[in-house]
């Protein structure tokens, strides 16, 4: 299997759909250093956008996706794209994110496998990166999105605004570039990665690695993947998503159609999750999952900042913070804790729905009210 026919990644000369591509290399900067202290030899960014920019450069909102989104916010499936727009509804000339006023940009995450620079890209070797791909943090991808602005012109966001991963390089812009935003909005996260978070993800990586056809990573010229590691990931994921009560009312006790438990069969949530996991496997690379797991852990605005509350007290952007009320992964009380740490917060906007942490996708009515009326404020 070449890279280029790899399920879930693309690369600059790819047929892309609607990605433009930043390739940042250069005399004055020939490497882009991380957190960690290695580099990267080259940085490259997938990003997609819409709207205008204005003369001023004034009117430029950063739209920031979780774990497994990336540039296509808004849009159809068709070619370059396995998925429509993750936010559609959300963005476009009359809604909330309104294209007819802002210069929308959505930006795949560094480490990730939707054309911007991660573990299926090539190493200066000419082979994929895989597990030679270097630790990446919520800072490092923060800092990518910087360079991206550098190169669109924007030296001042108007807002930024991101859920769940995206919502932690939210806030971490609004904590570590305080001069390059006006406004944020964070979506379902929290302040640092908990210590529930942080396990969930780690099972999840264990099960990708736990794939006998993951080969320590080095599964690229391989003819087969591991998606089984993937799905279970996956599952793993999705049954953090959402909640006992909406699994309960759409799936209960009841079989897959025809197929009997009791005989081998399958109930239809184990189908669902089964589901979600081949869905994943056809549009996404392991390796990324791994490394985007790992920067998620990573995320703690309070490190070397003096901890959580002095580091959100310094935070001059004002910063609209949203929860949803069903949450189980991230919880209210993280919503609540970041708003009471900030500088002159009336406490987080809470979003009532049994759809759990997946209602930052889901609840567009309502997260969009909240999100125009931060916009517009």
């Amino acid at each position: 299997m070449t890279l280029g026919s790899l399920p879930g990644t693309w690369q600059p000369g790819d047929d892309p759909g609607h990605r433009r591509f930043m390739r940042l290399v250069n005399d004055d900067q020939p490497s882009f250093a991380l957190e960690s202290g290695d580099e990267l030899g080259e940085l490259v960014v997938a990003y997609e956008k819409w709207g205008k920019l204005n003369p001023s450069h004034s009117n430029a909102v950063l739209v920031s996706h979780a774990l497994t989104g990336d540039s296509h916010a808004i849009g159809d499936k068709g070619p370059g794209h396995y998925t429509g727009g993750w936010w559609n509804g959300l963005i476009g000339p009359g809604m909330a994110i309104d294209t007819n006023q802002f210069y929308v940009v959505c930006p795949n995450v560094l480490g990730g496998c939707q054309g911007t620079t991660g573990p299926s890209s090539r190493a200066p070797d000419g082979h994929p990166f895989g597990p030679r791909f270097p630790l990446i943090t919520i800072r490092d991808q923060v800092a990518a999105e910087v360079a991206l602005a550098d190169h669109l012109g924007i030296a001042r966001w108007f807002s930024v605004i991101g859920g769940s991963m995206g919502g932690m390089r939210s806030l971490e812009w609004s904590v570590g570039h305080p001069d390059r935003l006006e406004r944020a909005v964070v979506l379902a996260v929290g302040a640092a990665a908990s210590a529930e978070q942080i396990a969930l993800c780690s099972l999840q990586i264990r099960a990708i690695e736990s794939d006998p056809l993951f080969a320590s990573g080095y599964y690229y010229e391989s003819t087969k993947l591991p998606d089984v590691g993937l799905n279970i990931a996956r599952g793993i994921g999705q049954l953090s998503y959402r909640t006992a009560q909406e699994f309960d009312l759409r799936f209960g006790h009841q079989p897959q159609e025809d197929e009997d438990p009791l005989r081998g069969g399958r109930y239809a949530v184990e189908s669902y999750l089964e589901y979600q996991g081949d869905k994943l496997s056809a549009r996404f690379d392991a390796n990324s999952y791994i490394a985007l797991s790992r920067a998620m852990n990573s995320h703690d605005v309070g490190r070397g900042r003096g901890g959580v509350e002095s580091a959100l007290q310094s935070v001059s952007a004002h910063v609209t913070v949203i929860g949803i009320a069903s949450d189980r992964l991230y919880p209210l009380s993280q919503q609540q804790e970041i708003s009471d740490f900030l500088p002159a917060n009336n406490g987080p906007h809470v979003i009532d729905s049994i759809t759990g942490h997946d209602g930052f996708l889901l609840e567009i009515d309502a997260i969009g009210k909240i999100v125009k009326d931060s916009l517009q404020s």
